[in-house]
């Protein structure tokens, strides 16, 4: 839905012009030293508003998202329109920013009518991990790093087909999120994402280029989709990976050793064959690597056996579970040393001995 400016709005805007002039003038120019915020509102912290105003910058997100002629761009957090302006001078057919913040909507519609580009601009008000995105080629975002793991989620377990996706996040974030196995910062989110697309860091960014500062830096990642599709069912794969990332410092031989791991793993698999199938849902906020989110694989004494099962089911699944690690020969391995193909082979051994983790 395309929204309408204001006569007076639009008029304000045009004669702001130490806010929007920086727009449409050369990085090179004494004028662009930055994009001047005019302070006309308050901006919030805690809800993640820092506007990103080095020009440079700017101007080089906007070439790394490699738009082509006739792109349909989806910007996650246009803010007043710093990035927007770059994309709608872009070769993009068309530009749709979703933007939660009314007064943020406002700005950037009346940023896209005074440098004569609002034909190209849709603005979606509301919150980007809820609403619906419409069909696009590339994404490009400057997001609140409070959403950064499951707006991911959305773009790459959704039901979106989409070339690549420019992101600024939380240089920490980044640097997860692009880790590689092996790699200190190696997790679980790294490994779902690798899963399913490629990532790459393009550049660090300075907190001393946005306004408000934030506490940290950032980083400009690129992820790529896959074209071919995995071949594990998503829930399950996302349920196997939290429970080897929980204790991730710890050996596959030991996590899936603990009572508690093996008497809740037997109740998962018993449910998995009396469903029908369906794959339900997938959390948005699935991605995370938190430790242990749902309490599964804690050691202690307790739930020694299943509900309903005699010790020696319980026992006899246990054996299942070393058999698997054996076959895969990766019961000494800590899973943060793993590729995705050494953890998708242990996932399919583990299922072809009825071990499911969802």
């Amino acid at each position: 839905m395309k929204r309408a400016v204001s006569a007076p709005w639009a008029r304000r805007a045009v004669r702001q012009g130490c806010f929007y002039a920086a727009a449409t003038t050369s990085s090179s120019s004494p004028e662009a030293a930055s994009e001047k915020w005019d302070g006309r509102f308050r901006l919030h912290k805690p809800r993640g508003q820092h506007l990103l105003t080095n020009p440079r910058v700017l101007d080089a997100i906007a070439r790394r998202a490699a738009i082509g002629p006739g792109d349909a761009v989806l910007e996650v957090g246009p803010g007043t329109g710093n990035l927007t302006a770059r994309l709608l001078a872009s070769p993009a057919s068309r530009v749709a920013a979703v933007e939660i913040d009314p007064r943020m909507v406002e700005a950037v519609t009346a940023r896209a009518a005074a440098i004569g580009l609002a034909d190209k601009l849709t603005v979606i008000a509301g919150d980007a991990v809820e609403v619906d995105f419409p069909q696009f080629d590339v994404c490009v975002a400057n997001i609140p790093y409070g959403i950064s793991s499951p707006l991911i989620a959305k773009l790459l377990f959704g039901a979106y087909r989409f070339r690549t996706a420019t992101l600024l996040l939380q240089k920490e974030f980044a640097r997860r999120l692009a880790a590689a196995p092996g790699d200190g910062e190696y997790n679980r989110l790294a490994a779902n994402v690798r899963l399913v697309a490629d990532v790459r860091l393009l550049m660090d960014v300075s907190k001393r280029d946005f306004v408000p500062m934030p506490r940290v830096d950032s980083s400009l990642v690129e992820i790529r989709p896959r074209a071919v599709a995995p071949g594990v069912e998503l829930g399950e794969w996302l349920a196997f990976t939290r429970a080897c990332f929980g204790q991730k410092n710890k050996t596959l031989g030991a996590i899936f050793k603990q009572k508690r791991m093996v008497t809740e793993l037997f109740r998962r698999s018993q449910r998995a064959e009396e469903r029908d199938g369906g794959a339900g849902g997938v959390s948005l906020g699935a991605l995370d690597d938190g430790s242990d989110e749902d309490g599964c694989g804690k050691d202690d004494d307790d739930g020694n056996s299943a509900a309903g099962c005699s010790g020696e089911e319980v026992a006899a699944f246990k054996e299942r579970i070393a058999g698997a690690l054996e076959s895969a020969e990766l019961a000494g391995k800590r899973p943060s040393k793993l590729s995705n193909d050494e953890l998708l082979r242990l996932l399919r051994l583990f299922n072809e001995r009825g071990v499911r983790f969802r």
